[in-house]
């Protein structure tokens, strides 16, 4: 379908990602039939929405009668069949279970256009699954976006077991005119590619820290003084919300084995006791008072190159696994958690050979499966193809 031709699209879910993601359809012309359970919720999704709006303008981000035509254009309803009538597009926002998501595919594929396009804004859940609850599974496929949809740059844009090419142009196409940087997940992994790299980073993390090998502020003092990232993973992890990590880390587990195995003994009992992070107040640490202070003095406590290691070897899983390739999933994770550097230009500036060595060295040491080298990784050792300074790594 040409990219003009998305005129009309219906958003499922008017929460934190549905009425985002409504917003930035109409902000690029779009009319928007968003869809909850209940009028007071489509309510709430609209308000934030208007707040949003004018926050744009008031940082001179548009006009205020681009944001009032933006509002004009979105409508709201509890009813399917009317949001779906004429539309050619879907974005469902919905909570994270697969069957609701089925359900709400199936019943939108019987109203909806044979030429209607059907997005999940899931984050780690098969594409494949929901297309096969419709009768269109050649046009269904998945658009993951990143909280807040509004302002964050990332849109995973991944293709099921039927998803036909065009679909996946489509929305890439789409993407790019919301203003988005699309990357392509070409075959249906779970965690796709940001989700699951940071699921091995953050499983080395709460290893190390079950081991007793460095305290939770060791660990996020020297992620983020020493290795120059964002947040630490204690930190990042509760931002989130210790809860979604939780059953991300599950799915992943489920996917991919022992190579994936989630540190139960740390994160279980916090989610057990509703403390969720940053939204309850407490996860890993105390967000009453806000952000956590992450002591500067404990940079040294833990080795940063671990949590790179298994990042390069989970990215040269995506790579042989012919999920994606290595400027996506650079891309994806410096615009999808601000990371410094992407896993494989990173690989290639400090050595394959580096990386492998250190691979080696922490799967000799634990044997966990975590940390074996993925076998492409040792492949493009062999051959010589150690990074820059070899003209030949990933790139």
């Amino acid at each position: 379908m040409a990219i003009g031709n998305l005129k009309k699209a219906a958003v499922i879910g008017s929460g934190a990602m549905g009425h985002g993601i409504a917003q930035l359809l109409a902000m690029a012309g779009c009319e928007v039939a968003m869809v909850d359970i209940s009028d007071e919720l489509l309510q709430k999704g609209k308000e934030k929405i208007k707040w949003s709006l004018d926050k744009f303008v008031e940082k001179k981000r548009i006009r205020a009668e681009d944001a009032a035509a933006a509002l004009a254009r979105i409508t709201t309803t509890t009813s399917y069949e009317q949001a779906a009538k004429d539309i050619d597009l879907v974005v469902e926002a919905v909570v994270e279970n697969i069957e609701v998501k089925k359900k709400v595919f199936a019943t939108l594929d019987q109203f909806a256009p044979s030429h209607a396009i059907f997005a999940s804004n899931t984050s780690t859940l098969s594409i494949t699954e929901m297309g096969k609850a419709t009768k269109r599974p050649d046009k269904v496929a998945g658009m993951h976006f990143f909280n807040p949809p509004q302002l964050m740059a990332l849109v995973e844009v991944i293709k099921g077991e039927s998803t036909s090419q065009e679909t996946i142009n489509t929305l890439v196409e789409l993407a790019k005119k919301l203003g988005k940087t699309p990357i392509v997940v070409r075959k249906d992994v779970r965690g796709f590619i940001v989700n699951r790299i940071l699921g091995a980073v953050f499983n080395e993390a709460f290893w190390a820290y079950h081991r007793g090998e460095a305290t939770k502020e060791g660990i996020d003092a020297s992620v983020k003084y020493s290795g120059g990232f964002p947040m630490g993973w204690f930190e990042l992890a509760d931002f989130v919300g210790l809860d979604i990590a939780y059953e991300v880390g599950k799915i992943l587990y489920e996917a991919y084995g022992e190579r994936m195995k989630p540190c139960a003994e740390v994160i279980d009992p916090l989610v057990k006791s509703s403390k969720l992070g940053q939204k309850t107040g407490v996860g890993f640490y105390d967000w009453t008072k806000g952000r956590p202070r992450i002591p500067f003095n404990l940079l040294e406590e833990y080795d940063v190159e671990r949590s790179w290691a298994v990042a390069v070897n989970e990215a040269a899983w995506l790579i042989h696994d012919d999920a994606a390739n290595p400027a996506d999933i650079d891309t994806g994770m410096k615009l999808g958690t601000y990371w410094p550097s992407g896993p494989c230009e990173y690989a290639d500036r400090m050595g394959l050979d580096t990386m492998l060595n250190k691979l080696r060295e922490l799967y000799a040491k634990y044997n966990m499966e975590l940390y074996k080298p993925c076998p492409l990784l040792e492949e493009y050792v062999s051959k010589g193809w150690t990074g820059k300074k070899a003209g030949r790594g990933f790139y």
